[in-house]
C-alpha cells in the first residue's frame, strides 16, 4: 500500500521548501520531493545565494584594491586567491542547504530523494514507489536557455551556474544578455580583473526597467569599466583551442563583426522546468512559452494539482515562489491567502544596487495614468557622501490626485533593502506623503527615500 499525504510538493527550492514548511505548521502531512542531493533548488545552490557571495567577496577585493586608499587606509600587495573565494561561497552554500535540511525535519515534512512524475490526480511516482496525496504542488523552478546553435558547454560557453565555478579569472569574458544575471556575474569578473563585454539586443540594459534608471546603470558601469554592444545579436558561436568567436550583428540587420572572448556567459534568460513531469499525459495545460496554466487559485488544469514559482506565469524570482508558497499552503489548509502582484519588488545586486516596484513611467505613460514623480540624488545624502557612494538617485511615483503611491525605482548604495519601505507603503495603499511624514533616522540611505518622496510635492529639504 502507498503512503499517503495530504500534500506532496515537486520541487525543494524556495517556492517548494516554504510551501512544504507553512503546510506542516498548519497541520498537514507533507513530503517533499527533490531529486537534487541537496534542497534548495537553483537559488541555494547554482543560483541567488552563491553569485551573492561571490559579489561580495569581488566588491571586498575591488574595495581593497582601488577604494580604500580614498578613506585614508593604506593597503599594499592586495592578491586574489580564487580558491579561497570560490571555497567561501561553497561553504555558504553548504550552511543554507543543510539549514533547509533542518527545517524539513524540524517540520516533520517526509523528504523523498529522487524524480517526481505525476501519474495522475493525486499520484507522485518517484522510482519504484507511488506516493499519494489529496493534493500535489508543482515548484519544478526554471532552467538556463541558449540561443539556438549555440551548445553551453559549462567550460568555455557557460551559464550561471558555470560562471559560478570558472577554474581562473578568464582574460576576457563576453556577457550575452544585459538582464539582471548578466551584469551580476559580468560584473564580478570584471572586479576580478577579466575584461568584460556585454552584448544586448536591445538599445539599453536591464529590459522592463525604469528608463532614467537603465540609463543611469550603464553610465555608471561604463565608468567602472564594463565594456557594452547595444542593439546586438549573436548568430553564432565557435569554440577555438584559445576561447569562443563569436559571430555579431546589427539588432535590425547590417554587417556582422567578430568578438573573441576567452569565456562566453550566456544570459539571455530561462525557462520554466517541467521535464520529465508527465505532464503531457495527464493533461496538465500550458501556455506557448512552457509554463503552467493556473487560475486565481494556483490550480491547474488537473483537478488536486497546483503549480508555484518560475513554472507559472509572473517574474522569476524567489520571493515570488515564496509567497506563492505561503499563499498556497494556507489556501489547501482552507484559510484565504492573496498575493498582490503589483507589490513584488525586484533586485539586481551590482555595485550601485538596482531596485525597483510597482510600475514604472512607462508603463504609467501607456496605461493613460496621471502621477506625479519625485526624485533625490544620493550625491546629496550626508550618510552616502561619508560612505564615498555618491552615485544614483531614488524616484517615487504616486497617483496625481490620491497620491497613492505607485512605484518606486532606485539606483545606489542598499538599493535592495531601501525599496522595502516602499514596498510596506504600498501593501497598505500608502501614499507619498505617508513616506514624507514619517520620521527616518539621521544620517542614513533611508533619508533619500523620505526626500524623494517629498519631492512629490515639489518640497524636498536638501536639493
Amino acid at each position: 500500500m502507498s503512503e499517503q499525504f495530504d500534500v506532496i510538493i515537486i520541487g525543494a527550492g524556495p517556492g517548494g521548501y516554504v510551501c512544504a514548511i507553512r503546510c506542516a505548521q498548519l497541520g498537514l502531512k507533507t513530503a517533499i520531493v527533490e531529486k537534487r542531493d541537496t534542497l534548495g533548488g537553483t537559488c541555494l545552490n547554482i543560483g541567488c545565494i552563491p553569485s551573492k557571495a561571490l559579489l561580495h567577496a569581488s566588491e571586498r577585493f575591488e574595495e581593497a584594491g582601488h577604494h580604500l586608499a580614498d578613506l585614508g587606509v593604506k593597503t599594499s600587495g592586495v592578491k586574489l586567491d580564487l580558491k579561497a573565494m570560490m571555497k567561501h561561497k561553497d561553504d555558504v552554500v553548504e550552511a543554507n542547504t543543510k539549514g533547509v535540511e533542518f527545517l524539513m525535519k524540524k517540520n516533520k515534512i517526509k523528504h523523498i530523494k529522487g524524480e517526481g512524475v505525476i501519474e495522475g490526480a493525486g499520484k507522485v511516482k518517484v522510482g519504484k514507489d507511488v506516493y499519494e496525496a489529496d493534493s500535489i504542488v508543482i515548484a519544478t523552478g526554471s532552467d538556463v536557455i541558449s540561443l539556438p546553435g549555440i551548445k553551453i558547454d559549462e567550460k568555455k560557453i557557460v551559464s550561471s551556474e558555470g560562471a559560478l565555478s570558472l577554474p581562473k579569472v578568464p582574460k576576457s569574458m563576453v556577457v550575452i544578455g544585459g538582464g539582471v544575471i548578466g551584469l551580476e556575474l559580468g560584473t564580478v569578473y570584471r572586479r576580478l580583473g577579466a575584461k568584460v563585454t556585454v552584448i544586448e539586443f536591445m538599445d539599453n540594459i536591464l529590459p522592463g526597467m525604469d528608463g532614467e534608471v537603465r540609463k543611469e546603470a550603464l553610465k555608471v558601469f561604463k565608468k567602472q569599466g564594463l565594456e557594452f554592444k547595444l542593439s546586438s545579436k549573436v548568430t553564432d558561436a565557435k569554440v577555438t583551442a584559445k576561447g569562443v568567436d563569436l559571430t555579431v550583428e546589427p539588432a535590425n540587420g547590417g554587417d556582422a563583426e567578430k568578438v573573441t572572448a576567452e569565456v562566453v556567459l550566456m544570459a539571455i534568460g530561462r525557462k520554466a522546468y517541467t521535464d520529465g513531469l508527465g505532464l503531457d499525459k495527464v493533461g496538465v495545460e500550458m501556455d506557448d512559452r512552457g509554463r503552467i496554466n493556473v487560475d486565481e487559485f494556483f490550480e491547474t488544469s488537473l483537478e488536486g494539482v497546483y503549480a508555484i514559482g518560475d513554472v507559472i506565469k509572473g517574474p522569476m524570482l524567489a520571493h515570488k515562489a515564496e509567497d506563492e508558497g505561503v499563499v498556497l499552503a494556507e489556501l489547501l489548509a482552507g484559510q484565504s491567502g492573496h498575493i498582490d502582484y503589483n507589490c513584488i519588488p525586484g533586485v539586481v545586486y551590482t555595485w550601485p544596487e538596482v531596485a525597483n516596484v510597482g510600475k514604472t513611467e512607462e508603463q504609467l505613460k501607456e496605461e493613460g495614468v496621471e502621477y506625479t514623480s519625485g526624485k533625490f540624488p544620493f550625491m546629496a545624502n550626508g550618510r552616502a557622501r561619508a560612505m564615498n557612494a555618491v552615485d544614483g538617485f531614488v524616484k517615487v511615483l504616486a497617483d496625481a490626485k490620491t497620491d497613492r503611491v505607485l512605484g518606486a525605482h532606485i539606483i545606489g548604495p542598499g538599493a535592495g533593502d531601501l525599496i522595502q519601505e516602499v514596498v510596506s507603503v504600498m501593501e497598505f495603499e500608502g501614499t507619498a506623503e505617508d513616506i514624507a511624514r514619517t520620521c527616518h533616522a539621521h544620517p542614513t540611505l533611508t533619508e533619500v527615500v523620505k526626500e524623494a518622496a517629498l519631492a512629490v510635492g515639489k518640497r524636498a529639504l536638501h536639493n
